[in-house]
């Protein structure tokens, strides 16, 4: 990927016909904290990555010591309402993530406080290093998270954990995390990259048709009662009979070798 940018580092990785996109939020001195301008990059690059024929998931990560230690207050401080609402503030650009349709793995060491547990929240899984510390403090600046931070939180961690976190302030570890259900899996974070790399791979030798559907399908989940879940779930999984992938797929699986995705 040629575009150049200041506050993030973008380059794709791996082998084979797919591979994965890795974005790492790099303002150090920092600690990540996450602006207009690191935004508006990271959505930027979570597109083009998207709309990238030859990618089939990213990982965002941060640096060893911060994911991202929350949104930049100094950047915050001097808006009043009608400027917060009428330029948009985190609307305008914290969104973009939502628009992905590819997976996006979240490698999470050090702090991801405020909107760093957002963002990681944001992507499909997170991937904890045994250092990592999660949390919600937005009530010590007198305000409340304001990128799903009280909807997306509750969701993964239940309300009373979700009330904890974001009435008190307090932060959560990796261990704590995984408990309850924020983080699919704790490694060591000397093996964090390489967990994240391994998974991301692993998706790449997917269909990326099937990759996809299965994200819709459980994001929808968390959108729509169980039963209009159900539903949204077997029209896709019916949908996906028309593909090349599912013919190639289960004739490979009946013939004990390994398939050759092609996309289609």
């Amino acid at each position: 990927m040629s575009t150049a940018y200041e506050n993030i580092l973008v380059e794709t990785r791996g082998e084979g016909p797919l591979r994965y996109g890795w974005i790492t939020l790099n303002r150090p001195k920092a600690l990540n904290a996450l602006n207009d301008a690191l935004m508006d990059e990271l959505g930027a690059a979570l597109l083009a990555l998207d709309a990238d024929e030859g990618v089939a998931c990213i990982v965002v990560t941060g640096s060893e010591k911060a994911f991202a230690a929350g949104a930049d207050i100094a950047m915050m401080n001097p808006f009043n309402f009608p400027d917060a609402y009428r330029r948009g503030l985190i609307s305008r650009n914290w969104d973009t993530i939502r628009q992905v349709r590819k997976p996006v793995i979240a490698a999470v060491s050090g702090f991801a406080l405020g909107g760093g547990c957002e963002v990681a929240m944001a992507c499909d899984m997170i991937l904890a290093a045994d250092n990592a510390k999660f949390g919600q403090p937005e009530i010590k600046l007198g305000i409340i998270p304001g990128a799903g931070g009280t909807q997306r939180l509750p969701r993964a961690v239940g309300k009373s954990k979700a009330m904890d976190l974001a009435l008190t302030g307090r932060m959560m570890d990796a261990a704590e995390a995984e408990r309850a259900g924020l983080v699919s899996r704790v490694v060591p974070a000397a093996e964090l990259h390489a967990e994240a790399a391994k998974a991301a791979q692993a998706m790449c030798g997917y269909s990326l048709l099937a990759l996809m559907a299965t994200k819709e399908s459980i994001n929808r989940a968390y959108e729509s009662p169980l039963a209009e879940g159900l539903l949204f779930e077997r029209r896709l999984f019916h949908a996906l009979f028309s593909s090349a992938d599912q013919k190639e797929g289960m004739g490979a699986f009946l013939e004990k070798r390994a398939p050759n995705f092609t996309h289609r």
